[in-house]
């Protein structure tokens, strides 16, 4: 049942993203997610599946996860901008090494996603022996607070839907 229910929920945002109805749409966005959901199913599906408290509860939790990752785009943006038209010096670009914590590899891939989708950071590496990701950032003159912000979007945010 949840393996149906994922494969709807892909398809539904495949036709979304395309803004159309158009059968041949949603059969290609049908197929896409199957695709998908078959290649990645040990990735994407907990196996054996979440109980129906845990998705609901996840799903409760998703709303606020995914209005911290825009409000990320959104500043990551306005400050690569400001670097971009010259309001702002390119300070001290580097490497700042965020530590993993209690991430899932699941929640690693996802904190990546979210780092990545925003302009300004991008992940570069995870050293899964020492328990770190390793982060791009435009300004890393300041690498505690890099870290303390992913820290805290992941405990308040993240956690709850994406361990």
């Amino acid at each position: 049942m949840t393996r149906a229910v994922a494969v709807v929920l892909v398809t539904a945002t495949y036709v979304l993203t395309l803004a159309s109805l158009d059968p041949f749409d949603i059969a290609t966005g049908l197929a896409v997610s199957v695709a998908v959901l078959a290649g990645l199913r040990s990735f994407l599906l907990a196996d054996p599946p979440l109980p129906a408290r845990e998705l609901a509860r996840r799903a409760i939790r998703l709303p606020a996860f995914s209005l911290i990752v825009v409000r990320e785009v959104i500043v990551g943006t306005w400050h690569v901008a400001l670097v971009v038209v010259g309001l702002r010096p390119l300070a001290q670009p580097g490497i700042v090494e965020v530590p993993i914590g209690e991430r899932t590899p699941n929640g690693v891939a996802v904190t990546a996603l979210a780092i990545t989708l925003s302009p300004g950071e991008v992940l570069i590496d995870v050293d899964w022996s020492r328990g770190a990701m390793l982060i791009h950032a435009i300004d890393a003159t300041e690498p505690e607070r890099i870290r303390e912000r992913h820290a805290e979007i992941y405990e308040r945010f993240q956690r709850g839907v994406f361990p």
